[in-house]
């Protein structure tokens, strides 16, 4: 059962920005690795940013979108960002917002999406040329 709920998808013109919005529950933003998964049809899940559980000064990003996506956390508001800038027609995809209580780095937390026990449903990101 998703205890995270995403917000913030649409489409948008290559080159364009959005930013999405993850919301839940105030003990996942204060104890929890937090990140963004995305999935495009016939592709497996990938991780594109994690970031670290408390203060929220480490992150990790896939290549793919280093330099372009930011991910963010207000804990205050108990909300996950994802801030994506130029976007390509290759970004587009269903994106998750997904939490752990425990993984050993970012990094490794990247790659190992079934380690993400508490998840959303998934906000859609289409991307025209």
């Amino acid at each position: 059962q998703a205890q995270l709920a995403e917000f913030g998808g649409g489409s948008v013109r290559a080159g364009g920005s959005l930013r999405l919005s993850c919301g839940g529950p105030a003990y996942i933003y204060k104890d929890y690795y937090m990140g963004w998964f995305r999935q495009a049809p016939g592709k497996e899940r990938e991780g594109i940013a994690i970031i670290d559980r408390r203060g929220g000064t480490k992150t990790a990003y896939a290549d793919s979108v280093k330099g372009r996506f930011t991910i963010s956390k207000d804990s205050v508001r108990n909300t996950l960002y994802l801030d994506m800038n130029s976007l390509k027609p290759e970004d587009s995809a269903m994106y998750y917002c997904a939490a752990t209580p425990s993984i050993p780095t970012p990094e490794w937390g990247l790659s190992r999406p079934v380690v993400f026990a508490v998840w959303g449903q998934g906000t859609q990101v289409t991307v025209s040329s």
